[in-house]
């Protein structure tokens, strides 16, 4: 062999040794300092609220119907808490889109729980409530204490724990 052609061998060898090392430093960088978020800035116009209309008073049995939703809106959730685990006491919205639970960081709630699947669980809108589904994690999810192995409807009160996290549904 020339010694052009061990010279080249000797700076690609070089130049491989030099890519494995950052890309091991970047490893740990990632490690050490997490996964960087970036907020996204919100492009939504703002909205000037209308002026309000004299408001009238409803009738006996729109009164009754409102009553009736009212009621039945008592057992649907709003919100998520937080009520065991290293986020105790956040609370999140529930999103008509879907609210995912788990370790990833596009998840709605982020866990750093290491029993936790990185997309654990899905809460989303079905035409009867709220459902949890199970997204195949690895140590599973239980609803009030029950492993959850299907979608199964949740209401106010509803208890999900993922991994050392529970999560309570709430109104």
């Amino acid at each position: 062999m020339g010694e052009l052609t061990v010279t080249l061998m000797r700076l690609g060898l070089l130049a491989l040794l030099w890519l494995f090392v950052f890309s091991v430093v970047g490893v740990l960088r990632g490690d050490l300092y997490g996964t960087r978020v970036l907020r996204r800035p919100s492009n939504q116009p703002s909205v000037q609220p209308a002026p309000a209309a004299p408001a009238r008073k409803p009738s006996r049995s729109e009164q009754r119907a409102m009553a009736r939703a009212a009621k039945a809106d008592a057992r649907v959730p709003t919100h998520l808490v937080v009520t065991e685990g290293p986020l105790v006491g956040t609370t999140l919205p529930l999103r008509e889109s879907g609210t995912l639970i788990g370790r990833n960081p596009e998840s709605s709630l982020v866990l750093d729980d290491d029993y936790a699947s990185g997309r654990h669980v899905r809460l989303h809108r079905d035409a009867d409530g709220w459902v949890a589904e199970d997204l195949g994690s690895t140590n599973g999810t239980f609803l009030d204490g029950m492993k959850l192995t299907h979608p199964s409807p949740v209401e106010v009160g509803s208890q999900l724990r993922v991994g050392k996290t529970v999560v309570e549904l709430r109104r």
